[in-house]
């Protein structure tokens, strides 16, 4: 297995495409810790278990910079050991620009592009010293296009962009790739309650008028926590099914 023996942090890992990941990476040979926020979903590490590995999980809001810091030495300390960081949790609070008020602002950017930060600037002193490490943030096809009522999302995802570019260049040295992945629209609990015609509109724009599944995403994050992609850093792959073209 491609992770056997690594010990990977995944942030909003209880649902939806966080979820995929964990036991994607669980399934690749790796023990994994995943933050949540709400349901603690015991089947993840029931999953996770069930494949051989090592499951820790807490709760923990990605927002607030000193948790990123308890979480990462707890990971130390339980595993053993950190290699792999894949940034994920994120949220949405759409709006128009001349009706989003200024807590749906700060809301999406300290979740979704601050919460980055703070566990890349926890794990950063540990892989630097070990000389390795993977981190995989996860952006989305709106950072590079815009969407329409997410200006918030789109500004953070954006932002997770050129975090993920100038920490490659920070850390490349030491051994420690850094990646984003951009997915397009993918079938989640989340995008489940969304209304019909906002699916309709996604489905026409994909090449093969499917939407992605969260395991296709937990796929090429695995990848890019593998030796496979060693000369792979500082890139944005899109994963949308042509939806971005």
């Amino acid at each position: 297995m491609e992770l056997k023996n690594r010990r990977a942090l995944v942030t909003g890992g209880s649902t939806g495409i966080g979820r995929a990941i964990v036991l994607d990476l669980a399934a690749n040979g790796a023990d994994v810790v995943f933050t949540y926020v709400g349901p603690a979903a015991p089947q993840v590490i029931q999953a996770v278990e069930s494949l051989g590995r090592k499951c820790l999980y807490f709760e923990s809001d990605v927002s607030v910079f000193s948790e990123a810091e308890r979480i990462i030495a707890l990971v130390v300390e339980k595993m053993g050991g950190f290699d792999i960081l894949v940034n994920n949790a994120g949220i949405n609070r759409d709006g128009v620009v001349w009706k989003m008020t200024e807590q749906m602002w700060d809301e999406v950017v300290d979740t979704d592009l601050k919460g980055c930060f703070n566990y890349i600037r926890a794990a950063a002193p540990i892989f630097k010293e070990q000389k390795f490490g993977k981190i995989v943030n996860i952006s989305s096809i709106n950072a590079l296009r815009g969407k329409f009522g997410q200006a918030n999302y789109a500004a953070a995802k954006a932002g997770v962009i050129g975090l993920t570019k100038a920490v490659a260049k920070e850390l490349g040295a030491y051994n420690v790739n850094v990646n984003a992945v951009a997915p397009g629209f993918i079938e989640t609990e989340m995008t489940d309650k969304l209304p019909e015609k906002i699916k309709n509109q996604a489905l026409d724009e994909t090449v093969f008028k499917r939407f992605g599944r969260p395991e296709e995403i937990a796929h090429l994050v695995s990848f890019l926590c593998s030796e496979k992609a060693r000369h792979i850093t500082g890139e944005v792959i899109r994963i949308d099914g042509g939806q971005c073209l």
